[in-house]
């Protein structure tokens, strides 16, 4: 993997057919040129199917012959999913794939012609001169169990988006028509409120039903914690609740679809979360992950599906990069700017990271102690924030250390480093 710009220009040479690639959903614009921006050949128009992209593939070929070149280069915006497709076809026909920053491309456009104009047949020219000029980046296309992890953790998220989605509806219900419910249930999701919401949701048919009849209905799956007092309590609000009384049977039609898609989600949820368990088990370095305390399988797996292979790294600092989370500053001349982090990488595995780092101040006596040690130390304390960025930071490192050399977690270690800390701020 190159990382430096002089890498990837010295990789362009006179040997090499550099083709753009403009990408849509159905047909793809592509465009040959040189090493130095000489164009070959004519705009190559094809299609997002088998046929389309093995003309591609001879297209290229063809000019590789014509123009005695020993090797291509392909490069293309990664515009949203419509991209993947011909990537793998040519990671299948080990053809070279770089992607170019899309901001990158609309900034530079305008240096032929000077004009804003955006078009299938101009891009491409200009995906080539960036890729001439070293400005792109090699994807990384994974493989295996990493990109089946990488598919359900990306499944899970949005099963649970949509299951917040439901449970925000299931309490926008409540409110309209029963918002005296949370007085007596402190959580709807709870066994009885469930079935409370589906035997009987309106105030009225709570009243209708009575004491004796609420307790009857519960008693029938549920053996403890519910009773006549919370009965009592239920008919009590029922009665003077100030929830809507029109159109209520539509409204109970509303809530029990609303209880179906919840249900429906959670087993969902369930069985995804059972599939990342066992795909995540089969990496190595996750069971040494899992040896920090306040780590979970949900936090490994989230890290490792957007990570990929660890051992295409050769420094933590890279990860730290691709999360977005390396610090850059504004200055100019006398002016200095904030220091901030760029936030120019997978927000997923910053998230990952981000709620992985709350519970571990929490409940983590090292990460609760280096927290304490950088938010209160005499030279340059930093805001709460700023400290569980760095300790992002510092879990990145434990879990490139971890996998890397598969051994287990040493609290100790890192005890060690805090007091080598302390001396260093005393000092």
């Amino acid at each position: 993997m190159n990382y430096t710009q002089n890498d990837k220009i010295m990789s362009i040479t006179e040997q090499t057919l550099v083709v753009g690639v403009d990408i849509a959903k159905k047909v793809h614009y592509a465009r040959a040129f040189d090493y130095r921006g000489i164009e070959l050949g004519k705009v190559f128009k094809f299609e997002n199917t088998r046929e389309g992209l093995k003309s591609f593939r001879d297209w290229m070929v063809a000019l590789e012959k014509k123009e005695h070149k020993s090797s291509s280069v392909v490069g293309m915006e990664p515009t949203g999913h419509y991209w993947l497709n011909l990537g793998h076809f040519l990671k299948d026909q080990e053809i070279r794939l770089v992607l170019v920053n899309p901001f990158h491309v609309k900034r530079s456009k305008e240096l032929d012609d000077n004009t804003p104009s955006k078009s299938d047949s101009k891009d491409p020219k200009t995906i080539a001169k960036l890729m001439i000029d070293g400005r792109y980046s090699e994807p990384y296309i994974p493989e295996g169990v990493y990109s089946e992890l990488r598919t359900v953790m990306n499944l899970r998220d949005s099963i649970s988006k949509s299951l917040i989605r439901i449970k925000n509806q299931v309490i926008r219900w409540l409110d309209q028509y029963f918002p005296e419910f949370m007085v007596v249930f402190k959580d709807w999701e709870g066994k009885a409120a469930l079935m409370t919401l589906r035997e009987f949701p309106t105030p009225d048919k709570i009243v209708s039903m009575g004491i004796d009849g609420v307790v009857t209905t519960w008693k029938r799956d549920i053996s403890r914690g519910v009773g006549v007092k919370r009965a009592t309590q239920l008919v009590k609000v029922a009665k003077g609740s100030i929830g809507i009384r029109e159109g209520l049977r539509m409204a109970e039609k509303e809530l029990s679809m609303l209880l179906g898609q919840y249900d429906l989600y959670k087993e969902q949820l369930a069985e995804v979360e059972h599939e990342m368990e066992k795909l995540a088990l089969q990496i190595p370095g996750v069971q040494e992950m899992l040896t920090i305390k306040g780590v979970g399988i949900t936090t490994a797996a989230g890290f490792m599906a957007e990570v990929g292979d660890v051992s295409r790294f050769s420094h933590p600092k890279q990860i730290q990069k691709l999360a977005g989370l390396n610090l850059v500053e504004n200055s100019s001349g006398k002016h200095k700017g904030n220091t901030t982090i760029s936030k120019r990488g997978r927000s997923r595995l910053r998230a990952v990271l981000f709620r992985a780092v709350m519970p571990l101040v929490s409940k983590n006596e090292e990460f609760k102690a280096l927290h304490n040690h950088y938010t209160t130390r005499r030279e340059n304390p930093l805001k709460k924030m700023q400290s569980l960025i760095l300790l992002c930071c510092k879990l990145i490192r434990i879990f490139y250390a971890l996998i890397s050399k598969q051994v287990a977690y040493d609290s100790e270690r890192v005890i060690r480093d805090l007091n080598f800390l302390q001396l260093q701020d005393a000092a």
